[in-house]
């Protein structure tokens, strides 16, 4: 079904993190942006759709009044908003907001940190359309105006009570879902909300003291993947289990989903990336997985997988301690 394509080299390996892997699809120029977090640093490449053009810039983390920060980088990825894209960074320090093309960023969000020390660490982690998270079990929400660097925290939403390890919002673009953004924790916990000018929380979905490493949301159905390589579907309003499906032999690190086609990508330790279809049972309202392909990247311990267009056809993987995106697209 995939074939492998022609990797591409960047200039730091991989950082062993959950869902280490940003891409971006540039259609009217004809581009992919990709990004990799190695330690305080973020990878990002730049590839032309033909393969004849790659472009590398690197992104340090930052801290103010420090010229160069140590502070380790959890995640890099890209929120496509309805009038703009940004590239976003979290860290131990706080949160940058870059232009998608990492050219420039707009703004600097500082973390809370005590003053004096804890046995508690203090970062950020989780990324979605709709808001950014912390380590306090904190959904920091901003207002990002269509132009400019006028971004400011507008909410704050709390609901976890362990570290948020991963957010999502409604990746299908349908307006009848109820809820729209779904956020995860160390706990294996979920939290379900509705946004809008006052955020609603509409449902908890309770973990099994097992992390739930990477959570998506698709037509109303939340999907979680968890350390024990589980992948569970509930309906996310109602939290009723659709299937449980056991994909890994190991921790999931990455999630993604293809909204057009519903194919679902999984990748784990065990150097296993695989691809489902879901489908949803118009008689019942019941989800449906089909396991429909696998890729074994040898002796890797892949940390981030992502689909690279909304229908499946290509995807790109990433593994710790590997300089490299490795590609694969539909034969």
């Amino acid at each position: 079904m995939y074939h492998k394509e022609k990797s591409i080299q960047i200039k730091n390996s991989a950082s062993a993190l959950y869902n280490n892997l940003g891409v971006l699809r540039i259609a009217p120029r004809s581009l992919t942006y990709f990004t990799v977090v190695h330690a305080n640093v973020v990878n990002m490449v730049s590839a032309s759709w033909d393969g004849l053009n790659y472009s590398h810039r690197q992104l340090q983390s930052k801290e103010p009044n420090v010229a160069t920060s140590t502070s380790l980088i959890m995640q890099a990825a890209f929120c496509a908003l309805p009038s703009r894209d940004l590239l976003v960074v979290t860290s131990q320090k706080g949160i940058q907001m870059y232009e998608s093309d990492g050219s420039t960023m707009v703004y600097w969000h500082a973390l809370d940190t005590p003053d004096t020390p804890t046995d508690q660490a203090v970062f950020a982690r989780g990324i979605s359309a709709v808001g950014k998270s912390d380590s306090s079990g904190s959904i920091l929400v901003f207002d990002v105006p269509s132009k400019g660097s006028n971004i400011t925290l507008s909410d704050v939403l709390k609901g976890h009570k362990k570290s948020i390890t991963d957010i999502a919002s409604e990746c299908s673009g349908s307006q009848d879902c109820i809820a729209d953004l779904i956020s995860a924790d160390d706990g294996g916990n979920l939290c379900v909300w509705k946004s809008g000018e006052e955020f609603q929380r509409f449902n908890n979905i309770p973990g099994f003291d097992i992390s739930c490493t990477s959570v998506k949301l698709w037509k109303g159905t939340a999907v979680a993947g968890y350390g024990t390589g589980q992948i569970r579907l509930y309906e996310a309003v109602t939290g009723i289990l659709h299937a449980e499906v056991n994909a890994h032999a190991r921790w999931i690190y990455s999630l993604d989903i293809a909204p057009f086609s519903g194919l679902l990508l999984s990748a784990a330790e065990d150097s296993l990336v695989r691809v489902w279809h879901l489908s949803i049972k118009p008689e019942s309202l019941s989800v449906e997985v089909a396991h429909l392909h696998n890729e074994c990247v040898t002796d890797t311990q892949i940390c981030g997988a992502k689909f690279c267009d909304g229908d499946g056809y290509a995807f790109a993987v990433t593994g710790y301690d590997l300089s490299e995106i490795i590609r694969y697209s539909q034969s």
